[in-house]
């Protein structure tokens, strides 16, 4: 397989097009190219004047030896990297293994168990994607929380009511990434998330790939549980070390298991709690906290691409970073071009917002977090919940400046410390209620004074984005796990038979790297045990 990279071509071109202008750059003709695939596509909008698809494309042709040769400074030879599931070791497992959380990372622990004869049990604390997408509309709607089914919990994790981003900065030779990618799209994603430079799926789409990869785990023989959240477990001593002997489900159920794998996402803060109690090792951890901020679609589309092309393009995205002079850096995540802002809260009397767009991303508004680093300094102690608590401080603040509601203010009122009385030409679009508050006083001076020079300083890059009718609402709490529950290189944490993994363990961040890890922790069981079959 030979690699072409940088076949540029302008926006709106044909499939046609595309195969022409691979002809063309291969000098054959079309019976000798069998076939050919996008490997990659982006966007190059430098020059404004000059829009640019650009693509790498991956051909099989007649003569490949020739054509190297020909083209040798221009093309190169490929081998597919197919990701391996690794051989199985010999331990013999008398109970089947428990997967608590059906996010991305137990999501895809539980399929590679499944698919290797593990048969897993997966215990979900919340609804199964059909009834928490019920739960969460109805939230939306009437303000009454249900703490076990909501954005935060429930099968796919708190990724399901996002934009469903795709896209990793983890460094990967084994073949996970395209995997995670390619089970996806087996399962109902569009083709083109394995090729775009930035893909996403959408929060409708997501419901039914979810939906289908849970009937595949159940028919490769894996049990899902919902409704059923590991409550505690039970220890003995071996030796110096504490080793699993049984899992409690619902505070009820004693449940027999030597192994049990951790991928309860970065909300679960009852299991932090219990872990704690238990004598799991867990450290505080830095993260950021912030607000989200909505412009119109329409000005990042010309800021991106121009005013001519702005409508001919996909929905543009933007990430923006900034290093203060207070030593703290500021930046954008979860950035949903045509997006809403959502209440994503888990936690009676407690508010936090999220981000989220459908497949089309057709919303008037771009959204996305603009926030600022936090360390354990700032946590007020020093105990491995400290993060945590600095979360829950936030955000009860939070749920009282909105009385309930998502507290929202213009960015000039957020600027001169005073509460919005009245839009500009930027109307809210949020999932929930909201309600004009100061948005600046949740946060401690230093940080809303960071936020504000962040935002900005991003102005500069963005013209209009420190607009004064910008509208923020707060607050952005959840942007990742305050806690890392440490681990050794065999994924085990320091009570043996548990295997902590994925966001909420504090080794990924987003749904693509949480499902890679989930994988590693499979991964470590089978080159440990046999399977069941």
């Amino acid at each position: 397989m030979l690699r072409i990279n940088q076949i540029k071509l302008s926006p709106g071109h044909t499939e046609e097009a595309l195969e022409q202008a691979i002809l063309k750059f291969l000098r054959i003709s079309k019976k000798d190219l069998l076939e050919y695939r996008i490997f990659r596509q982006s966007i190059d909008a430098r020059k404004k004047t000059k829009i640019l698809y650009v693509y790498t494309i991956d051909v099989y042709v007649a003569q490949e030896e020739r054509l190297l040769k020909k083209l040798k400074n221009n093309i190169q030879k490929v081998e597919e990297k197919n990701y391996r599931i690794p051989g199985h070791g010999t331990e013999k497992l008398k109970n089947r293994p428990v997967i608590a959380g059906a996010g991305p990372s137990g999501l895809f622990c539980a399929y590679l168990l499944a698919k290797e004869g593990y048969r897993p049990i997966l215990a979900e604390r919340g609804a199964p994607v059909e009834e928490r997408y019920e739960d969460v509309e109805a939230f939306w709607t009437t303000n009454v929380l249900n703490p076990h089914s909501n954005v935060q919990f429930g099968e796919g994790g708190a990724g399901t009511f996002s934009d469903g981003k795709l896209n990793t900065l983890v460094k990967d030779k084994s073949g996970r990434n395209r995997y995670v990618l390619e089970t996806f799209v087996r399962f109902g994603a569009p083709k083109r998330i394995l090729y775009e430079q930035k893909p996403h799926i959408g929060t409708d789409i997501l419901m039914d790939v979810i939906r289908n990869m849970r009937n595949e785990i159940l028919s490769l023989g894996g049990e899902i549980r919902f409704y059923t959240q590991v409550t505690d477990l039970e220890l003995e001593k071996e030796g110096e070390t504490k080793v699993l002997k049984r899992v409690v489900l619902n505070q009820t159920e004693r449940f027999d298991a030597e192994m049990l794998v951790l991928a309860i996402g970065h909300s679960a803060r009852d299991t932090f709690q219990m872990l704690v109690e238990r004598g799991m090792l867990l450290l505080p951890k830095a993260f950021a906290v912030g607000v989200r901020i909505e412009h119109p679609q329409r000005m990042i589309q010309e800021s991106q691409y121009g005013k001519e092309l702005a409508e001919a393009l996909p929905p543009a995205a933007y990430k923006l970073t900034e290093n203060l002079d207070n030593g703290r850096g500021v930046y954008t995540f979860c950035m949903c071009p045509g997006g809403y802002v959502v209440n994503a809260s888990s936690e009676k009397n407690r508010l936090a917002v999220n981000g989220m767009s459908y497949q089309d991303r057709a919303g008037d508004n771009a959204n996305s977090a603009v926030i600022v680093t936090v360390t354990p300094e700032d946590f007020g102690s020093d105990g491995p919940l400290s993060g945590m608590e600095f979360q829950r401080q936030l955000e009860e603040s939070a749920y009282e400046a909105g009385a309930g509601a998502v507290p929202v203010q213009c960015f000039g009122d957020f600027c001169n410390n005073r509460k919005t009385e009245k839009l500009g030409d930027v109307t809210p679009q949020i999932k929930g209620m909201w309600k004009f508050a100061d948005v600046r006083k949740i946060f401690p001076d230093e940080l809303a004074e960071s936020l504000i020079q962040g935002i900005q300083r991003m102005d500069k890059k963005i013209q209009g984005f420190a607009r004064a009718d910008a509208v923020l609402s707060g607050v952005e709490s959840r942007t990742s796990s305050p806690v890392r529950i440490c681990r050794d290189e065999a994924y085990e944490c320091n009570i043996k038979g548990i295997y902590p993994c994925g966001e909420g363990a504090g080794y990924a961040g987003g749904i693509t790297s949480a499902a890679m890890d989930g994988m590693k922790a499979a991964e470590a069981i089978i080159q440990r045990f046999s399977s069941f079959s």
